[in-house]
């Protein structure tokens, strides 16, 4: 329903102003009287946009214009009935506290589109109840939201952005990927998302940023339980999470268990080894079988005494368990035909205690800290047996026992000098003690590691535009019993935004950001491997120069919604792994630095939403990669592609995804995506139960398969890797929800008040 109001403002001075006239003023829900961020305000002349705005995470907004003529506010946001508003004077207007009240509900669940905005550099999303409702899990949702750059992959139950792995925040709390899964759909009330790491999170490898904030609940508890099994093959997944929230306290205990037991993996392999006074030619042909279960658990506690302080603490277990078996048959033109066997277990426990604290002080400054301490106990075995034609053997073995010790401190402060410009600072300290025993040399190397960042970011709205500067100092400083290295490098992101209109959003991004070798790859320790192959760390690496250009365009109206981006990377000294010879028949693999790799690349998403029931979501790659070193360079041009469509009509749900696998250029080596499709049929018979089943690597008789190439000139190879256990397979779902005791959600509001003066809203 169209509410529609007239407010007449009277000139209060006789000299008429010759400058342009601001509109502002706050927007907030009717129902219970929070700010309404995102919210869309459009000053119109007639029927003719003027210019527009959207409310700010206090809920304000400001529009400026140089129309003195009458105008129409309108505003709008998705669950709310528009609201419009009739300027009559040509002056200043603050037009107070306007109030929205909610839309008009089907069956518990909204049908609009997504609304989709850009805000201060990301994109904030608000999804639409048609999706939420076509979607039994967090990856489900992923899969139909226009996030460019961002794939989810419903076999994995993984997300990525531009092929890395993104910062995850739930509430404004940084959480894991098995956090986002014990999400449902119809929890999520917003999602910020940017493919830039922040200032805060760029030293950490990751690539992306997410955002979630969850509707909020009064005194009551909520039970989710999620599984999947295949029908024919040892695939199991499962979620089981359980919160409950009373006063300002908030529990929550999860558990999240995989396993898998496949037995039908195969590889294919022909290999040589190119010495300057010897050569072997190799053809391998392997059963590969794996089997690993894990057990996620955490148990956490949140505790908001009021909209402004929040702390919480998490605590974890994770223990893991995977063993790898290969049996393969071996034609050697050196050593002859013989047989190997090889057998490797890793058994892995790391307990850790989570703990954050959220301070707003006031609109303008914010404090959080967050101490993670961390101990990790992992035993690995890897013995490797060839046995020739004359009954002769070699036996390769690496049995090692690892224990770590890490605690990471992080501190992060902001101060909103108004609603267009922000100041953030931040230090953040990691430092570890590593031990490793070697059993079958009683060698015990101890590492150590003192990491320090410290940054600081300015963000400035211009009108429609918005700047941001972060730059921050890296110190590394690691050691163990024979090398020790220090790094002490910079970090810096440039980012552009203008909101062009409603429809059009132009950003640009620049970014450096250096890679510095982790602790295990600078260790030196050889091990052999197979009869010709030692592999051991690099002490000499050097830090590799990371530089990346983007532009991104992007386009909404209505239902439709697509987006361009344009990427130029550029890596100064990358890191490489290289196989050399080193004499007696014998070569070193390790990681080393080469001259330069650069990439280019193009990715258009396009979204169609709620046509009829039907959706679509596209995402189109194309990528040019090279790579030089001091006597040789390498090209590949390559496409990649993912797509999901949809369809629901009341308690039925049918979606199909397919992932088109591209290829990738790093040194010499050159990989394919793992491939992927999966067509699933969903049925909610009420409000607590979902039912699915899954076809997936449909037609596919190899399943998954990773093809790989070596252009080494002295180590080059094919191999051609398959798990026929996936391939055709069917997998049942089943999940269960219930609510119990009072409980009240809406929409604008976050139990830690993440959309009102919080640092990692605002950096």
């Amino acid at each position: 329903m169209m509410m529609r109001f007239t407010i007449l403002f009277v000139a209060l001075s006789a000299v008429a102003t010759m400058s342009g006239r601001k509109i502002y003023g706050e927007v907030r829900a009717d129902n219970d009287s929070t700010v309404v961020a995102g919210a869309t305000c459009r000053l119109l002349t007639g029927s003719q946009f003027i210019d527009g705005a959207t409310t700010a995470e206090n809920g304000t907004f400001e529009i400026s214009t140089n129309v003195k003529s009458n105008l129409t506010l309108d505003i709008s946001m998705p669950g709310f009935d528009s609201t419009e508003i009739v300027i009559e004077s040509d002056k200043d207007v603050n037009v107070g506290t306007v109030y929205l009240s909610e839309g008009t509900m089907l069956d518990e669940v909204q049908v609009t589109a997504n609304a989709m905005i850009d805000v201060k550099g990301r994109t904030v999303i608000f999804p639409a109840g048609s999706d939420v409702k076509a979607s039994s899990s967090a990856i489900s949702l992923f899969q139909k939201l226009p996030l460019a750059g961002l794939e989810a992959n419903p076999i994995n139950r993984s997300l990525s952005v531009d092929g890395g792995t993104p910062v995850i925040l739930i509430n404004g709390v940084p959480s894991s990927i098995d956090d986002l899964n014990a999400l449902q759909p119809k929890d999520i009330a917003k999602i910020e998302y940017s493919r830039i790491t922040p200032a805060r999170y760029a030293d950490r490898g990751n690539h992306g940023f997410l955002n979630i904030t969850l509707k909020v609940r009064n005194d009551g508890g909520q039970v989710y339980i999620w599984g999947r099994s295949a029908v024919a093959t040892a695939f199991v997944d499962a979620n089981a999470r359980a919160s409950y929230h009373q006063g300002p306290s908030q529990f929550t205990l999860s558990y999240n268990p995989s396993w898998r037991n496949y037995q039908k993996v195969y590889d294919y392999t022909t290999e040589s080894y190119i010495g300057d006074d010897f050569r072997v030619d190799m053809e391998k042909r392997d059963r590969n079988p794996f089997y690993y279960h894990s057990h996620n658990l955490s148990l956490k506690y949140d505790y908001s005494p009021n909209t402004s302080t929040l702390f919480s603490a998490t605590v974890r277990m994770t223990p893991n368990f995977s063993k790898r078996r290969l049996i393969a048959e071996i034609s050697d033109s050196y050593l002859g035909d013989n047989h190997n066997n090889m057998l490797s277990t890793n058994d892995q426990l790391s307990p850790s205690l989570d703990l954050f604290f959220k301070k707003d002080f006031n609109e303008k400054n914010a404090l959080e800290v967050q101490v993670v301490g961390t101990y990790s106990y992992a035993h690995y075995d890897r013995d490797s047996e060839y046995i020739y034609a004359d009954d002769s053997m070699s036996d390769y073995v690496v049995d090692v026992d690892s224990r770590r010790l890490s605690l990471i401190s992080e501190i992060s402060y902001i101060h909103q000098f108004s609603d267009r410009t922000s100041l953030a600072a931040g230090y953040q300290n990691t430092v570890s003690r590593s031990t490793n025993k070697y059993l079958t040399t009683d060698y015990r190397p101890v590492l150590t590691e003192n990491n320090n960042y410290v940054y600081a970011r300015l963000g400035q709205q211009i009108g429609g535009i918005y700047l941001s500067l972060a730059t921050g100092a890296k110190l590394y400083w690691i050691r163990n019993d024979f090398n020790r290295r220090h790094f002490i490098r910079n970090i810096t992101t440039a980012q552009f935004s203008w909101n062009i209109s409603q429809r059009w959003n132009l950003a640009a991004v620049f970014q450096y950001a250096p890679s510095i070798p982790s602790l295990s790859s600078l260790t030196d320790y050889p091990q052999q491997q197979t009869p010709y192959l030692i592999s051991n760390g690099n002490p000499d690496l050097k830090v590799t120069q990371n530089f990346t250009y983007q532009i991104m365009p992007s386009y909404q109206y209505r239902k439709f919604s697509t987006s361009l981006l344009l990427t130029y990377y550029n890596a100064d000294d990358f890191v490489m792994q290289d196989t050399r010879y080193i004499g007696n028949k014998m070569f070193l693999s390790q990681s080393v630095n080469a001259r330069r790799s650069w990439l280019a690349a193009a990715m258009l998403n396009l979204k169609l939403n709620d046509i009829y029931g039907f959706g679509a979501n596209l995402s189109l790659n194309v990528e040019h990669y090279e790579t030089m070193g001091d006597a040789w360079a390498y090209h590949l041009t390559s496409f990649d592609a993912n797509f999901t469509i949809w369809w629901n009509k009341g308690p039925f749900t049918i979606s199909y995804w397919r992932k088109i696998p591209g290829k990738y250029l790093s040194g010499n080596y050159v990989g394919k995506e793992e491939n992927g499709d999966a067509l699933t049929f969903e049925y909610k018979p009420n409000q607590h139960w979902t039912l699915g089943a899954s076809w997936m690597y449909m037609f596919d008789r190899k399943g998954t398969r990773y093809p790989a190439w070596g252009y080494s000139a002295v180590n080059p190879y094919y191999r051609d890797r398959y798990i026929e256990n996936n391939s055709n397979m069917v997998v049942l779902t089943v999940s269960y929800t219930t609510d119990f005791g009072s409980i009240f959600r809406s929409s604008r509001r976050t139990l830690n008040n993440a959309d009102n003066g919080s640092a990692i809203l605002k950096l």
